[in-house]
């Protein structure tokens, strides 16, 4: 097991916009750029589902977060203010109040985090017009990427084109399976996840069925369920709603189905999603580095979903200390920054450096099977 790197953060940050007195009141161009002292407390924002559908997701996230400064706070005189903002995902209105409260907030020069990419569609335009970098531990959609919004996003792992690549191979080349079923949440981040597991799959040979449906306002699944037939071997469900995932397991076990429920990231929740023998895609191993010992003493379990916003609010406070070791520093060195990350080992025991795009370079996707109510990783 590799041990985390964590690389000195020696500045603080308890930013006092001159004139402002908490929101700025700057020109959006003039804001991005300000020069603002860096004192003994800095602050930086985490951006999950705190509460809401996803909440159980959510807590996780808020937790590593907390941990990571809670572990710096107590090594170092400079100090982390951490200010939560709760998305409730799916409610892509209340990313964007988030957002409008964290680019308002002239002490905050990054921030960790939206959750689901949705909300990172919804919450970017904000940021990048005030010039707030953002980093998220869980948003894949490939089109997050695509250039709208280089230089001001990135994520500590892999977008769906990876994860989409990892379980389509899963699917053929494991479970060897000839027919599957998509169902997509008509969402961002199904709808992309669903198509590229779906031109992998029919380029394989497979047979291929799609539909699609909102789960976060579904609670009978039964006319969807119904269609799944009997040389049907994989159902994927790329949700971001574990509970609703759960329920739909449940109707085809009422109605007698046999095929397997194959989930994506959002999915992985072994407190909430435990249908049994299904798959499910997730960027972390069963066996991550240092300091996950001290978190699971601490809480009693690993939170594999939730690592990854570790280690983007670890990035965030890295690069806000590097701004500010001048005793100066502007949203704009700190994106400069966060473009420049290259850490040696993370949380994951693997090397953390972005592309020029915002994605996370080399990032693997794994494979976990639900197996008597526990998940148990099987590639």
């Amino acid at each position: 097991m590799k041990k985390l790197v964590l690389l000195p953060l020696v500045a603080a940050l308890a930013v006092v916009a001159a004139g402002s007195g908490g929101a700025s009141t700057q020109s959006s161009a003039a804001g991005a750029n300000a020069l603002v002292t860096c004192g003994k407390t800095r602050t930086i924002g985490i951006a999950a589902p705190i509460t809401g559908p996803a909440a159980s997701l959510g807590a996780q996230q808020l937790r590593w977060a907390k941990f990571f400064v809670s572990r710096w706070n107590g090594t170092h005189s400079s100090k982390f203010k951490l200010v939560q903002g709760d998305t409730q995902l799916p409610n892509t209105s209340q990313a964007i109040k988030v957002a409008q409260q964290f680019a308002s907030n002239s002490k905050m020069l990054g921030t960790a985090g939206p959750a689901g990419s949705q909300e990172v569609l919804a919450s970017l335009p904000v940021f990048k017009k005030r010039g707030l970098g953002a980093v998220s531990g869980s948003s894949t959609a490939t089109k997050l990427t695509d250039g709208r919004f280089r230089g001001s996003f990135w994520r500590v792992v892999g977008s769906d084109a990876v994860q989409g690549a990892a379980v389509a191979k899963y699917i053929v080349g494991s479970l060897k399976v000839k027919k599957v079923m998509i169902v997509d949440d008509q969402e961002a981040y199904g709808v992309g996840l669903s198509d590229v597991v779906q031109k992998r799959l029919k380029a394989a040979h497979v047979a291929v069925k799609r539909d699609s449906v909102n789960p976060a306002n579904t609670s009978d699944f039964s006319s969807i369920v119904a269609k799944i037939d009997s040389a049907t071997k994989i159902v994927y469900l790329p949700w971001q709603l574990a509970p609703k995932a759960q329920l739909f397991g449940q109707q085809m076990r009422e109605q007698g189905k046999s095929a397997k429920i194959f989930g994506s990231d959002g999915l992985f929740d072994p407190s909430t999603f435990t249908t049994e023998g299904a798959y499910v895609s997730i960027w972390a191993t069963s066996k991550l580095g240092v300091p996950a010992a001290a978190y699971k003493r601490k809480y009693g379990k690993a939170d594999f979903f939730g690592a990854p916003t570790y280690i983007a609010t670890q990035v965030v406070g890295l690069a806000v200390d590097k701004a500010c070791r001048d005793g100066k520093a502007s949203r704009a060195e700190v994106r400069r920054a966060l473009a420049k990350t290259n850490f040696k080992s993370t949380l994951f025991g693997r090397q953390l450096r972005f592309t020029a795009s915002g994605d996370v370079a080399n990032a693997p996707y794994f494979i976990w099977k639900v197996v008597k109510g526990k998940y148990v990783q099987v590639k």
